[in-house]
């Protein structure tokens, strides 16, 4: 904005605050909107301005350059809060993408180019990796499944844990490691349990005995 611009914008302002706009207070204004053109929106951040009440009543609405600095920018911001890049067919220079980006906020922050209703919605579905697991989301696991195999598919005969699941300590938390006794029984070696095995041979103790007593009843 050149001194002969913020002169009319002075006179813009006038018709508000009745201020006597002078050429030393042109030459002001046009060095504090030096990067500031005078166009519509400039003369609308005027009226918004005005047009917004003070918060003290008793105060005296008095428009300063970065008052008008302030309200351009926010009318600006507004038209570009839909703005979406729209970027060419073919693949693009880094260069020209951000020249052609700023040149389409641009566009929209003038108001030249209408901003979108909307933002826009995202289109396809997920990547085919993502959709295989949501998949498997409450399937059941089979018996032959490969995360059911090795050391996990059989239950441990040290802590009794399930099929798929970690051991247990004594103090009923997760152990980094399986029981050995699983390990070897996960081989397919024998694993001797002795609180099962006494339980057993005092049965067939128990068993041996009750035959005997019947065998001399008779």
């Amino acid at each position: 904005m050149n001194s002969t611009e913020a002169a009319k914008l002075l006179v813009h302002c006038a018709a508000f605050d009745n201020r006597q706009p002078s050429r030393a207070a042109a030459e002001a204004w046009a060095v504090a909107l030096r990067d500031v053109p005078l166009d519509a929106d400039t003369l609308d951040a005027v009226a918004r301005y005005y047009g917004t009440p003070p918060k003290d009543p008793n105060q005296r609405l008095w428009i300063q350059p970065h008052d008008v600095r302030a309200h351009r920018r926010s009318i600006r911001s507004e038209r570009a809060q839909g703005f979406v890049y729209e970027p060419p067919g073919e693949e693009e220079h880094p260069r020209r993408f951000l020249a052609r980006y700023r040149a389409q906020l641009e566009a929209v922050a003038s108001g030249s180019v209408p901003a979108p209703i909307g933002a826009p919605a995202l289109t396809g579905g997920p990547h085919k990796d993502v959709a295989e697991k949501i998949a498997e989301i409450g399937r059941a696991v089979p018996e032959d499944d490969d995360s059911q195999r090795g050391v996990f598919g059989v239950r441990c005969p040290k802590c009794d844990a399930p099929i798929g699941r970690s051991c247990w300590t004594p103090a009923r938390r997760r152990r980094s490691a399986p029981h050995p006794a699983r390990a070897r029984l996960a081989a397919g070696d024998p694993v001797s349990t002795p609180g099962v095995d006494a339980e057993a041979t005092r049965r067939q103790d128990a068993s041996r005995r009750f035959l005997a007593e019947q065998g001399d009843a008779s």
